[in-house]
């Protein structure tokens, strides 16, 4: 069934683990109706070892896998997206930039797996991941082509608020 192609980014502080998750998920996921791309406020410049470990070993794909600044998605060459999501509580409080073609936008908070040193780790990537993964399955069930676009982002809303979320309030 082809239909139209929604350009969709993940945005995290250093775009190192839980946007990358995110990016992967939906590439995976969004069988050619999504593309996803991630990146950070202050990238960390390298992605979170312990993520490519959890992707390779559930055979996602990591070609093309890299920590970047939001900056790269800013200029006339840039796609235009159609959604932005925020996957950490520091990136939803920042400034972001103005991006061109108005985006639905949502914060999906959840914890930082990077921040588990040690034992416990590779456990809070898993968590990571399968709190993604929840989020991009309802995320992909929207009906978005027949959806009003007030009635859309209250539904996305609604999807960064499940179970797993850092997201406190009804913002």
């Amino acid at each position: 069934m082809a239909g139209p192609s929604y350009k969709v980014l993940f945005l995290c502080t250093g775009n190192s683990a839980r946007s990358i998750l995110a990016e992967a998920l939906l590439n995976r996921d969004g069988a050619g109706r999504f593309r996803a791309w991630s990146a950070g406020s202050f990238p960390k410049r390298a992605v979170h070892p312990a993520a490519l470990g959890l992707l390779r070993d559930l055979d996602l794909s990591t070609d093309g896998l890299r920590s970047k600044s939001w900056d790269e998605f800013t200029g006339p060459d840039a796609p235009e997206f159609d959604f932005i999501f925020t996957v950490c509580d520091n990136a939803a409080g920042e400034t972001c930039p103005v991006w061109p073609g108005h985006p639905m936008t949502a914060h999906w908070g959840i914890e930082d797996p990077a921040a588990v040193e040690g034992p416990g780790q590779r456990e809070a990537f898993e968590q990571a991941l399968n709190s993604l993964g929840n989020r991009i399955a309802l995320f992909l069930a929207l009906p978005i082509e027949s959806i009003d676009r007030m009635s859309l982002h209250h539904k996305l809303g609604e999807i960064g608020r499940i179970e797993g979320s850092t997201t406190k309030s009804d913002v």
